[in-house]
């Protein structure tokens, strides 16, 4: 932990899941979509596209260490998310809601705190420390 940041990669799988995820608002209605709804509706090479992009969130993750348990619950994620679609229309609708780079990062990011709790607790404290001193 530099300074209580969390690393590059993890940084990075923030931003890809966010662009592919939830980047665009639609308007009227309170849902956000990403590239991966709308590439995904490109039939199989839109879901295959954004599969390959999917999966390297999880190679950031391993590039962090995570557990092979974690990295295997995370590619089991982006398949559910590639399979859905393969179906017409109706996992076109799911994909909007099941977020399947949300939930990786969600496991990256949960891995990485329990990891580094100690080191965060203390730049917190140090933080708080100078905030009250003001």
């Amino acid at each position: 932990v530099v300074e209580g940041k969390a690393p590059k990669a993890l940084l990075k799988a923030q931003k890809l899941a966010n662009l592919l995820d939830t980047a665009v608002k639609l308007p009227f209605i309170p849902i956000r979509i990403g590239l991966d709804s709308i590439v995904g509706l490109i039939p199989g090479a839109g879901d295959a596209l954004m599969l390959f992009v999917s999966l390297r969130i999880v190679w950031l993750g391993k590039s962090l260490g995570m557990p092979k348990a974690l990295i295997a619950q995370m590619v089991k994620n982006s398949a559910i998310d590639f399979g859905l679609g393969f179906i017409p229309f109706v996992g076109d609708i799911v994909d909007i809601f099941y977020k399947a780079n949300q939930k990786n990062v969600r496991i990256m990011e949960r891995w990485w705190i329990s990891e580094n709790k100690h080191e965060v607790d203390e730049v917190t404290q140090k933080a708080l420390s100078e905030w009250s001193a003001e």
